[in-house]
């Protein structure tokens, strides 16, 4: 089995969205004084790798406490614009950039999920049909083509969350070498 993080890590004073609050991150309990250490975090719910709920776009639409659980993982693919198909019943994530010129097929395969680097109209479309989507992610190009592989990406639990940066992770299954005795 080999895990690959997909996450950019949440640094004080990271690029985010032009708008988006400045991520903060600053120690606020020490060792020394405290016995412990602690962090204080200000970010805005779509900050680094995350998720969006369809409420991030939709006003009334499900948000990230409503959504089931097992909404932020499952079997997924990488995929290419231009491919002349692309599996049904697995997360997508494009390898490219993807727009709106996308949307008919996903709409149409309905996948759990889709990621990548999505246009914001596609990311609109996607969640107004209840398709969650990822954005921010970083090693894409380190997943195997025309392989299935696991996702993890579990937003934290925000009542009313649109968003929440998560830890994502490609979980690739391998065939273990057989040692000769």
């Amino acid at each position: 089995m080999r895990v690959i993080d997909l996450s950019v890590p949440i640094a004080d004073g990271m690029a985010v969205y032009p708008g988006d609050p400045e991520v903060k991150v600053k120690v606020a309990h020490t060792y020394e004084r405290h016995t412990w250490q602690l962090r204080h975090l200000s970010m805005g719910s779509h900050t680094g790798t995350h998720v969006d709920a369809p409420s991030h776009m939709h006003a009334g639409a499900a948000t990230l406490d409503e959504l089931p659980v097992e909404r932020f993982f499952g079997v997924s693919r990488l995929v290419r614009v231009g491919d002349s198909s692309w599996p049904e019943g697995r997360g997508l994530f494009f390898f490219e950039s993807a727009g709106l010129e996308c949307f008919h097929r996903l709409a149409a395969l309905r996948p759990p999920f889709v990621g990548g680097e999505l246009t914001e109209e596609l990311e609109r479309a996607l969640l107004g049909i209840n398709i969650v989507t990822y954005t921010g992610l970083q090693g894409l190009n380190r997943l195997p083509d025309d392989t299935d592989f696991k996702f993890y990406g579990f937003p934290l639990r925000i009542a009313g969350g649109d968003g929440s940066p998560v830890r994502a992770v490609a979980v690739i299954e391998t065939e273990e070498k057989e040692e000769l005795s």
